[in-house]
């Protein structure tokens, strides 16, 4: 992989108010998940199905985070109210969600409007993305995320 793969680093404050780089998961395995927003039907099931799979995931050396625009508070209380076991990052100001190119123009009723792509990536300990996944459906979807991350950490 050459550096046309590199994640960009960033910085921003979790559901426990503690600000997470990217580069603190350097040396590390990393799923990194965007979604649009805090206790919406899907959203919640995509945040329990990588909670039930946790303990999975963290045996094989890999790390969970999320992120959307909402408040570090509503992490807090969407977090405390499913059990979360994982980080939530916010990112009110988009700025993530632009460089990883997941904030675009959404459509529903015939309106546009700008919001999150469900999207994963899965970055491996060199900080390089090594497989992503746009417009995700959120049925089996970790299931796919851990097959994949068997194939590349070579379980």
């Amino acid at each position: 992989m050459n550096n046309d793969n590199k994640a960009p680093d960033f910085c921003l404050s979790s559901q426990n108010e503690k600000t997470y780089c990217l580069s603190d998961f350097k040396g590390k395995w990393l799923v990194l998940y965007f979604y649009p927003k805090d206790n919406s039907k899907s959203c919640t099931l995509q945040a329990l199905s990588f909670t039930d799979n946790l303990s999975e995931l963290e045996d094989m050396g890999v790390n969970v985070i999320g992120i959307s625009p909402n408040s570090v508070k509503s992490h807090k209380n969407f977090a405390e109210k499913h059990n979360l076991e994982f980080i939530l990052l916010s990112d009110p100001d988009h700025k993530v969600l632009e460089k990883f190119g997941v904030w675009q123009i959404k459509k529903m009723y015939g309106k546009e409007y700008m919001g999150v792509i469900r999207s994963t990536f899965i970055i491996n300990p060199e900080g390089n993305i090594v497989s992503e996944w746009r417009k995700v459906r959120v049925k089996g979807h970790v299931e796919e995320v851990k097959q994949k991350l068997a194939e590349l950490i070579k379980i």
